[in-house]
């Protein structure tokens, strides 16, 4: 969410003008950080089976490594706005690097699950602060018109590369020790912040902006997303008639009771009502989130599978990932012309049909693969997928909304995204021990969901005064805010 202040740029001439080197350091500055956090996901993902011998953790508790960056992104995306919007950009993403830094290098040295965790947990909630921030002082540094289209699509490929690149990376980091994977973004995150501390702009928060920060949404909405987490995954562990299980997700259920109550309630609420009542929105939130969730899911599997059971190397297994994420990156400079020329409703639902396709080529059973005819296939769909319907989601999400509620929409239609990769990679995590064919059930199960929002979105439908009909989609790109999940949709 940006706040609405508009400081005054110092940085780039006019439109048909050359660029001085400022600019394009602040947009160095900007994208770079997009690109680390957008491969966080994906470095993760390649070293679980390496951190899940060094800890001795079993699948229901590995899978925090993922769901823990996404709960910290998901949950506090909102409140992340709002603080922006009270303390302004500069000092709230300058002081998201410093931690970011911090919290890798913490990370990097853990020998305790709980540690952690919970430093990928304070790395979501940077990624949180800083990508949407990142496109507000963009928005505010250069003038809209063609300076602002390149420095947009310079942040949209960089942020779409991310998930690419920090396959390759970790494929590559955890050869040597998995602790590389998660201490090599600290020295890149301090170079940085000095950077950011000579080359982001002066800003004041605009007085109009809310003054709450509303912090008790925030905390039930958090405290709610970990404790559903935490209960299903204490399922396998203690069993699910446990009081410790029951207990978790009852309370869990309360405290998204107490979020809604305190959201409906307060006079500046993170996330306004208005908003649920925009249909194109809500199925476009849901649909990424199917998207998001299962890919991260079959990936999780994937990287148990080929790594514990088909023998490949985190090398290998990084390259063998490479093209479902690889087409999304080459694409992202022209995904937006896509949309423009097809309509991002049909490039939806295409991307819906073949992601669920991939999934049942996936094979459900054995452990000796033929990459070219098991693994491929899959691979090649999901690709084929989110180069489809990764910035048609995000164009049909923010155009069908009032201009005033574009920006909470944005970060509405992100928890959506991130939450669904939270709870599906659990869900996962805790079916793989029965054999890859429930996980892989429930994965194509959601995309299939998925499939439904999207052939939902192609009937015709009557505008209400409830929900603003698109006034076309813009003609570039909507940079994505990653995750994951590929940075995510």
């Amino acid at each position: 969410m940006k706040p609405s202040t508009t400081p005054r740029p110092a940085g780039p001439p006019e439109a048909g003008r050359r660029w001085s080197p400022a600019p394009w350091g602040l947009l160095f500055v900007l994208a770079a950080n997009m690109l680390i956090d957008a491969l966080e996901v994906s470095v993760a993902l390649v070293a679980l089976p390496a951190i899940g011998d060094d800890l001795q953790l079993a699948p229901h508790q590995l899978h925090w490594v993922i769901s823990g960056f996404a709960a910290g992104f998901g949950a506090l995306l909102l409140f992340g706005g709002r603080l922006v919007a009270i303390l302004g950009r500069r000092p709230v993403y300058l002081a998201a690097l410093l931690v970011f830094a911090a919290a890798s290098l913490v990370g990097a040295l853990a020998d305790h699950t709980a540690l952690l965790v919970a430093t990928r947990f304070v790395k979501g909630f940077c990624a949180a602060l800083t990508a949407p921030t990142g496109l507000a002082i963009i928005a505010s540094a250069f003038p809209e018109g063609p300076a602002r289209s390149r420095a947009l699509s310079v942040y949209s490929l960089f942020g779409a590369s991310g998930f690419s690149l920090g396959l390759l990376l970790s494929g590559a980091l955890t050869e040597a020790s998995w602790r590389w994977t998660f201490a090599f973004p600290a020295p890149v995150a301090l170079l940085l912040f000095a950077f950011a501390l000579r080359l982001i702009p002066q800003d004041t928060p605009d007085p109009k902006a809310p003054r709450r920060y509303d912090a008790a949404g925030a905390l039930s909405l958090t405290s709610a997303t970990l404790l559903t987490v935490a209960g299903i995954a204490a399922g396998p562990e203690y069993g699910w008639d446990h009081p410790l299980t029951l207990g978790a997700l009852l309370l869990a259920a309360l405290l998204a009771l107490l979020f809604v109550r305190i959201e409906r309630t307060t006079p500046q609420p993170l996330l306004p009502g208005e908003l649920l009542r925009q249909r194109t929105l809500l199925r476009s939130a849901l649909g990424a989130g199917a998207l998001n969730g299962s890919y991260l899911g079959l990936l999780l599997v994937s990287t148990l599978h080929l790594q514990q059971q088909a023998g490949y190397s985190p090398w290998q297994t990084g390259l063998a990932f490479l093209p479902a994420a690889a087409p999304l990156a080459l694409t992202a400079l022209h995904s937006g012309r896509y949309a423009t020329r097809f309509g991002p409703a049909r490039l939806i639902a295409a991307g819906a049909a073949a992601a669920p396709l991939g999934y049942l080529l996936y094979p459900r059973e054995g452990t000796a693969v033929r990459y070219a005819t098991d693994v491929l296939p899959t691979m090649l769909l999901l690709g084929a997928a989110f180069v489809l319907a990764f910035t048609a989601f995000h164009l049909q999400a923010t155009s069908s909304v009032p201009e005033r509620l574009r920006a909470a929409a944005g970060s509405f239609y992100q928890t959506a995204v991130q939450l669904a990769a939270a709870l599906t990679t659990v869900l996962c995590a805790v079916l793989y021990p029965a054999g890859r064919g429930p996980a892989l059930a429930l994965v194509t199960a959601l995309a299939l969901a998925g499939l439904a929002l999207a052939l939902r979105g192609l009937l015709p439908h009557r505008t209400t005064a409830r929900q603003t009909p698109p006034t076309g989609p813009p003609d570039r790109p909507s940079p994505p805010t990653p995750t994951p999940t590929q940075g995510r949709p």
